[in-house]
């Protein structure tokens, strides 16, 4: 019997998400047979079973998160009762039901807390009404005991009845805020918010932060607001600023203060599905590309450089070891290998586009860790990372471009093989592309794209001086780069590099 745990799928993965199981419960698995998939904030993975037997057990269900070493099922030598699911549901309810318990002694003990400071309010608030009582009857008593005919003790009776009055009118004051204010946002003025009895302490606090009391969820017993309530609510930032801390910033406003108080543009309304439409939920990788992609553009100061290369040097050497590459390797030689060559050969010469922006300087990086960006069948985008390609000759850079590639789309890469890149390259011209503008992958400074390679008519000088029109495979090759940390003339002359390297290198040394 085998415990199948969630894998630590990279040194900084802490948690994964299920998202499918290939195996029910009873079905038989063999050693190393994919047989579940997870979702990382990193990468996709199928994750094989370690040892031959039957799934006996299914203790975490798809879509559900859990952290690195967490149980997540049980492979057994023999075939299971069949209750693996049934006994998964028992100790799901049990949770359940331990939860409730739970809920209802929190419940209990916030309501009896909120009773003894509501019993605790009262008690203070009554406190100097009973002392002015006691003082007026002091008073009255005096008075009637100098009455006894003598017209002098006359003005201590009268003095008597007017602090009494006065007793009164003060008692009649502080009660009437609490009866007669105008009622909050969403309280109507009997101790109730949207509803909801409020005790002395939470009108309190709502008082003095300002707050609504129907935009806070109330946790005690029938929705009632209880005093942790209200100071979560606080907790979280959402609410008012205290009438002290608004009129310091009025009188010392901070430029600051002034910034945050600019108007923003509004963000564009979500699209809604309408009746002829299709709404299709984002997976895991979708939604990360798009999170990923939208901060790029709002970090980077995008620039585009773009240059035409004549790809017929490279050409003449891939023609004549197509056959010989293909019978040793196993695979096609592409234009990739030898643009990826070029481009870490030219990194040298212009360091700065293996970069980092840090906190007011450029972090230039020694070692190139090159990405190679993955088209995963048209459901999303991954960029594993060739490292230390600074040391890899065209075959080296070759094989694993291919075989990177290759575990991408099938959902085999780790966590750290999509990690550390410092400059990446796209490769759309597999699609005849004319120019791309990529969107630079974070946080490098520039990325390269490898365009559509098309015959075209070239004129080239021949050797007597004089011109021909010839027919040549040419591209472009398109950078976008990170205008925060160099300029276009240094973007330029990169490029420029590339395509120098390209085009005159004897790459038959290279085979």
């Amino acid at each position: 019997m085998a415990d199948i745990t969630m894998p630590q799928l990279g040194e900084t993965v802490t948690e994964g998400t299920i998202t499918k199981w290939f195996k029910s419960v009873g079905d038989e698995v063999s050693e190393d047979e994919p047989l579940f998939e997870v979702s990382t904030d990193k990468v996709d993975s199928e994750v094989p079973s370690p040892e031959s037997g039957y799934l006996a057990e299914i203790l975490v269900d798809e879509g559900e998160t859990v952290d690195v070493g967490t149980k997540l099922a049980v492979v057994s030598s023999e075939a299971p009762s069949g209750d693996g699911q049934a006994k998964k549901e028992q100790k799901a309810e049990k949770a359940d039901e331990e939860e409730e318990e739970d809920a209802e002694g929190a419940e209990t003990a916030e309501a009896q807390e909120d009773e003894e400071q509501q019993e605790e309010d009262e008690a203070a608030e009554e406190e100097p009404e009973e002392d002015a009582k006691e003082d007026a009857k002091e008073d009255a008593k005096a008075a009637e005991e100098a009455e006894g005919g003598d017209e002098e003790a006359r003005p201590a009776k009268a003095e008597a009845e007017t602090k009494e009055s006065k007793g009164q009118t003060k008692t009649e004051e502080r009660e009437k805020p609490k009866e007669e204010a105008e009622p909050k946002a969403g309280d109507d003025g009997d101790g109730r918010g949207g509803g909801k009895v409020l005790s002395p302490v939470v009108r309190k606090l709502l008082a003095e932060h300002d707050l609504d009391p129907s935009q806070i969820e109330g946790t005690g017993q029938g929705g009632r607001i209880t005093r942790s309530d209200v100071l979560s609510y606080i907790d979280t930032g959402k609410s008012k600023t205290p009438p002290k801390e608004k009129e310091k910033e009025k009188k010392a406003p901070s430029r600051e203060k002034k910034r945050e108080e600019a108007p923003s543009r509004p963000a564009a309304p979500a699209a809604k599905a309408g009746a002829d439409d299709e709404a299709i939920a984002f997976s895991n990788i979708r939604r990360r590309t798009a999170e990923h992609m939208v901060r790029s553009k709002s970090t980077s100061a995008h620039v585009l450089t773009a240059i035409e290369v004549d790809f017929e040097n490279v050409d003449r050497v891939r023609r004549a070891a197509q056959s010989e590459f293909k019978e040793r390797e196993g695979f096609t030689l592409t234009y990739l290998p030898f643009i990826s060559r070029a481009t870490i050969d030219a990194i040298e010469d212009y360091p700065h586009v293996n970069a980092s922006v840090g906190d007011d300087e450029l972090i230039v990086h020694q070692r190139v860790h090159l990405g190679i960006a993955v088209d995963l069948s048209f459901q999303g985008l991954l960029a594993p990372v060739i490292h230390d390609a600074e040391g890899k000759r065209l075959r080296a850079i070759a094989r694993e471009v291919h075989d990177l590639a290759a575990r991408a789309r099938a959902k085999k890469l780790g966590a750290d093989e999509i990690q550390g890149g410092t400059f990446t390259i796209t490769n759309p011209g597999g699609y005849g592309t004319l120019i791309t503008a990529p969107i630079i992958n974070q946080p490098q400074v520039a990325i390269l794209s490898t365009d559509g390679v098309k015959k075209k008519p070239v004129a080239v000088e021949l050797p007597d001086g004089t011109d021909a029109v010839v027919v040549h495979p040419v591209g472009v090759l398109a950078l976008s780069f990170d205008h925060r940390a160099f300029d276009g003339a240094y973007a330029s002359a990169f490029i420029a590099r590339v395509k120098e390297i390209l085009e005159t290198r004897d790459w038959s040394q290279e085979l």
